[in-house]
């Protein structure tokens, strides 16, 4: 409805100028001020006056009579079908017609780019998300990062942003000393090629293990890390050989997911360009040393020290991220550079975007931490290294199982069931996971996520998979003035109108979670319509024509969602 809202706010600043001489009413003022009313039953939209009361010296009441008078509601071509003041509250019901024959036409002509959200055509925006540490597997605590990173991507590009996304892989530090320790305790080539990635995690428990009765083990890995850094060639064999492993990995996750990224680059690629940032920090009189460590002392802005150096010398991750960040600017010259982790590390990323301020670096404001709550397992945190994580591989496999014997049961000769089932199956997670708001808490009840009942994936995919079946039995149809003549009809397009504001305001929170409101809104909208209102079967005309039209509106717009939060689409369930 971001077409009325413009029009009524523009209206009521005219009535507020002619009924209160010498006030100043913006029309951008009274477009934050119109909101949605809880009860369906009082309008479509509605505006308090309270805030006006201030600025225009009157009484809520007073100017909310005085301001119903301005429109002529009811009037043929008027979004506007009646106009109520009702205790210090201006209720619009808006023009089924008027919606029918302005918003439908214009979601059937723009089709995929209707609803993208505006003023942000031409931005350069550098997303790094996903990131998983190479050696480790992809479990569910990485989805938060991987879905809420992509949907963002998707939904940046939706609003013609130009968007590199980039996979900050977790491909350095002391934990690769840890790894090439057990490997050569306890390790062997040919088990880890047998058993790839999980070979990799079972030396990985195991040196935590074993640390415990041994801390030695300990300082065997931060010098084999040293090793590495200093370029030792067994070392560095060793190294690029766990990253080959985990990509195979991983690439067979974000296939399931349809997920790419333009780039790989993690953390080693940034270690030869962190001694210029160093030299630099030095140059500018940032660099302090503290207990044999180098940092750059936050103190003065209320947070612990940055730590750039370790007493070995050895880099760690604030330095990589700053010298990340520089190399970002200068290749993408990026508009905003987002970052989407766990809010956990929230205050790393406060320290390293300080540094680069203190650097003097005036595009350090464009630096963007998105953080998202943290995931548990029946209420237990995951850790990897105690072996507590569920994985995503592992739970697709039982979502994807579970949808096959759903459809075996209910639909026996569906074509495509590998597809479908992944489609479904692997959406079945996403959609669980993206149903709340990013900074809730997760405790991931493994039953909750694979239901296939109430507001869930299979759910919408099914609603989505509904209108494909009917549009598939539609002949020949002439177009007609379109005619609204149900309630399930009007409140259908209704929650149609606010996709343009619900992609707006994901873009404004970085909160994919609207979109995930907004497709269960839709869906249920829709599936009313469906069952109470005949459509193929409709003997008038015009009315066949509008729930057709309808039906087609909802199919593209729900694909459309779909696609910004990385549910695949399916034809067929």
């Amino acid at each position: 409805m971001l077409t009325i809202k413009n029009v009524i706010s523009s209206k009521i600043a005219e009535s507020a100028a002619a009924a209160f001489p010498g006030s100043s009413v913006a029309a951008s003022d009274i477009f934050t001020m119109l909101e949605y009313p809880p009860d369906a039953g009082k309008g479509d939209l509605a505006l308090p006056c309270f805030k006006l009361s201030r600025t225009l010296r009157r009484p809520p009441v007073q100017i909310a009579s005085a301001l119903a008078g301005a429109f002529k509601a009811g009037e043929p071509g008027s979004p506007v079908a009646s106009v109520e003041a009702v205790n210090g509250y201006l209720n619009f019901k808006i023009s089924d017609d008027y919606l029918a024959n302005r918003v439908l036409p214009e979601i059937l002509e723009k089709r995929e780019k209707y609803g993208a959200p505006q003023g942000y055509e031409g931005m350069t925006v550098v997303l790094d998300y996903s990131s998983p540490n190479v050696a480790k597997p992809f479990h569910i605590g990485h989805l938060g990062t991987t879905v809420i990173g992509h949907s963002l991507r998707r939904l940046f590009e939706f609003a013609g942003c130009k968007c590199i996304s980039i996979n900050h892989l977790g491909d350095w530090g002391t934990q690769f000393g840890k790894m090439i320790v057990a490997y050569r305790l306890w390790g062997s080539r040919e088990e880890i090629e047998k058993k790839e990635i999980d070979g990799l995690v079972e030396l990985y428990v195991k040196f935590h293990e074993e640390a415990e009765k041994d801390p030695g083990l300990e300082d065997m890995a931060r010098e084999e890390f040293r090793k590495l850094e200093a370029g030792d060639p067994g070392n560095m064999a060793l190294w690029r050989w766990f990253v080959e492993i985990s990509l195979r990995e991983y690439e067979r996750t974000y296939k399931q997911l349809g997920i790419e990224f333009d780039s790989y680059t993690g953390e080693s690629f940034y270690y030869d360009k962190t001694q210029p940032l160093i030299e630099d920090l030095k140059k500018k009189g940032l660099l302090k040393l503290d207990d044999g460590a180098s940092i750059v002392d936050l103190e003065p802005y209320g947070m612990p020290p940055c730590l750039i150096l370790k007493r070995d010398g050895s880099t760690i991750y604030s330095t990589r991220d700053i010298a990340a960040a520089i190399y970002r600017k200068e290749k993408y010259n990026f508009d905003r550079c987002i970052y989407v982790t766990s809010a956990g590390q929230s205050l790393h990323f406060r320290q390293w975007f300080k540094v680069v301020e203190l650097m003097g670096y005036d595009w350090a404001d464009r630096l963007v931490h998105i953080p998202y709550g943290t995931v548990s397992i029946n209420g237990e945190k995951l850790a990897t290294r105690t072996g507590n994580v569920i994985l995503l591989k592992d739970l697709f496999a039982l979502a994807i199982e579970k949808v096959k014997a759903i459809m075996d049961e209910k639909s026996p000769g569906i074509e495509n069931r590998e597809e479908v089932a992944e489609a479904v199956g692997v959406g079945a997670v996403v959609f669980y996971y993206l149903s709340s708001s990013r900074m809730r808490d997760i405790n991931f009840v493994l039953e909750d996520a694979l239901s296939f009942d109430g507001n869930t994936g299979p759910y919408v995919q099914y609603t989505y998979a509904r209108t494909c079946s009917v549009l598939e039995k539609v002949g020949r149809i002439d177009d007609c003035n379109f005619v609204i003549g149900s309630p399930e009809e009007s409140e259908l397009l209704k929650v149609l109108c606010r996709f343009g504001e619900c992609t707006e305001a994901a873009l404004r929170d970085y909160e994919p979670f609207y979109v995930t409101r907004f497709i269960l809104d839709l869906a249920a909208a829709f599936n009313r319509f469906y069952h109470n209102c005949r459509i193929l079967n409709e003997e008038d005309p015009a009315k066949r024509t509008t729930r057709i039209r309808l039906t087609e509106a909802v199919n593209v717009v729900l694909g459309r969602a779909f696609g910004l939060i990385c549910l695949k689409k399916t034809s067929k369930i």
